[in-house]
């Protein structure tokens, strides 16, 4: 007897990502898997009872947006915090900030997020945020989330007004008279303010990949389920079935357990064991432990993530020669080139995949010298090891991702001059000399390296159809550089089958062909007959995960 549809998408332009059958006008599913694809009165016929039909509407049809980059649980947090992105000056900074804190007159930390560098046109002090809000404690994170500044108040109750010991890569910058100017640097700088903010739980996974001192209440493990689904629901508008968590623990793994539990968990989620440059090789067992509990298509870990450096803009990036401003400074490597090396070396043993955030050309050479040492250990298997961003690459090192199997994890919304982005301070720091060497993407994958694109959400928009605009309209920043744009079509499997092959999961999601998962999103118009600049303009229509309707526009 043959197979009967329970949700079928037709009157669709299908872009199944299959190479075998790459279009179509209609795809009919059977429970959590693909029954069919293929021209819509052969899908028709394949209705089951209580089928439902969606009419796309001569829309695109796409495999589920696989999001390779992500942190779920603090963008649900920040959805309730103050938004600053594209404030500038200090008369629209004070007045977002004080119509914020006089609406919420019970709150007794303020936090902001999306603040840029030369937001006010010179570095931002305690001073600026004193003379704004000066009695109850505020901080305002850089949209990199990479540096936070905060007021005297924060400072104060936080414990970082006359600084603190950090870990190296970290720091709260004092100013002449002895006390923090206000700005701190990097997670461990920071974390003191969020947790004051009562969001130590769900920064956790980020600033130090430990579980919760204290066993979390009744009423507190529930709050932290319902931030979750917050940002689950968030990615779900934009058409996300599957997602790559960058941050973690296993708290994180058992709320989205009990989500799924619940049947509220809408999206198939990846989260790594969180390395950080205070753990022991011995702490990988927990890696590998992770791996084992959690190994389905919808809660998955099996990969370690660690950071070498910082970014750019905080001049926290590890640079092989220096920043552009100044020449002198090299930022800093958070692993020296031999503690990498047998740390990459033990995951790799492990069989566990390792994800690097890399940002900096040094921080890049220095992963891919630990990935070159692990093969050379444990020998060459299908791997997949990941980068996270390489925004600066030096020239001998693009043909090495090619060369060691190696994904490039890039974020086409964090490009300079793409919509929403300032260039600067940022190319001012790199060099006009090393404009060339920046945000490589077709350079990469004419090398060889396979692409998966990405938002680092909440750092810019989660939105996949932004992020595809952003790769497809970047412009070189000088006559000398290279044009590193790519197609729709390569934009479009960054964001499905390559995602899908970045986690090992080809075969099953990441194209439309029977028997894969039924994971797929309904777009509101015909992405192929749009102008580049306004894809991010459009959104998802309907986003199916699993078989289920996820997100339906009104």
């Amino acid at each position: 007897m043959t197979e009967r549809a329970s949700l079928i998408v037709t009157n669709a332009r299908v872009l199944t990502m299959d190479p075998d059958r790459p279009r179509a006008e209609g795809v009919a599913l059977a429970g959590e898997r693909v029954l069919a694809v293929g021209a819509a009165d052969d899908i028709a016929v394949l209705a089951g009872p209580g089928c439902e039909v969606i009419d796309a509407r001569g829309a695109t049809v796409l495999p589920g947006f696989v999001e390779s980059h992500l942190h779920v649980f603090m963008g649900g947090a920040e959805l309730d915090h103050l938004q600053l992105a594209g404030v500038t000056g200090r008369a629209a900074l004070s007045e977002a900030i004080q119509a914020w804190a006089q609406a919420r007159p019970d709150k007794q930390v303020i936090l902001a997020q999306g603040a840029e560098y030369d937001m006010l046109g010179a570095p931002v002090s305690r001073a600026d945020l004193d003379a704004i809000l000066p009695e109850r404690p505020f901080a305002m994170l850089a949209s990199d989330h990479h540096t936070a500044w905060a007021n005297t108040a924060a400072l104060r109750a936080a414990g970082l007004l006359h600084g603190a010991t950090l870990p190296p890569g970290n720091e709260v910058v004092m100013g002449e008279d002895g006390l923090a100017t206000g700005e701190l640097r990097e997670f461990d700088a920071f974390e003191p303010i969020r947790t004051l903010a009562g969001e130590e739980r769900v920064n956790l996974g980020i600033s130090t990949g430990l579980e919760p001192d204290l066993p979390p209440t009744p009423a507190e493990r529930a709050r932290d389920c319902e931030i979750l689904a917050r940002g689950l629901e968030h990615c779900a508008r934009h058409g996300i079935t599957s997602m790559v968590n960058m941050d973690g623990n296993r708290y994180t793994l058992e709320l989205l357990a009990e989500l799924h539990d619940e049947g509220r968990l809408n999206a198939r989620v990846r989260v790594p064991f969180h390395y950080r440059a205070f753990r022991q090789l011995s702490d990988l067992e927990e890696a590998s432990a992770l791996a084992r509990d959690y190994r389905d298509d919808w809660l998955n870990s099996g990969f370690v993530k660690l950071f070498m450096d910082g970014v750019i803009d905080s001049g926290t990036a590890f640079m092989l020669d220096g920043y552009g401003d100044r020449p002198d400074h090299h930022g800093a490597a958070l692993f020296d080139a031999e503690e990498f090396a047998a740390i990459a070396t033990e995951i790799d043993r492990r069989g566990l995949q390792i994800a690097v955030h890399a940002i900096g050309d040094g921080a890049v050479r220095r992963t891919l010298d630990g990935f070159a040492a692990a093969r050379a250990a444990n020998g060459a298997r299908d791997a997949r090891h990941r980068i996270e961003h390489i925004e600066l690459i030096h020239p001998d090192d693009v043909a090495r991702l090619g060369a060691l199997g190696v994904i490039a994890s890039l974020q086409p919304g964090h490009v300079p001059g793409t919509p929403g982005v300032g260039t600067e301070p940022t190319l001012t720091k790199i060099g006009a000399q090393r404009w060339r060497d920046a945000y490589p993407c077709a350079s990469l994958r004419d090398a060889g390296a396979r692409l998966a694109f990405a938002s680092d959400w909440p750092v810019v928009d989660v939105s996949p159809l932004s992020g595809i605009q952003a790769a497809l309209v970047r412009r070189p920043y000088s006559p000398d550089c290279r044009d590193e744009r790519v197609g729709l079509l390569e934009a479009l499997a960054a964001y499905t089958i390559g995602g899908a092959y970045a986690e090992h999961s080809e075969d099953r999601k990441g194209m439309l062909r029977p028997g894969h998962l039924a994971d797929l999103v309904v777009l509101s118009d015909d992405i192929e007959a749009a102008a580049p600049e306004r894809i991010g303009a459009m959104h998802a229509a309907v986003t199916i995960c699993g078989g289920r309707v996820s997100w339906r526009a009104a």
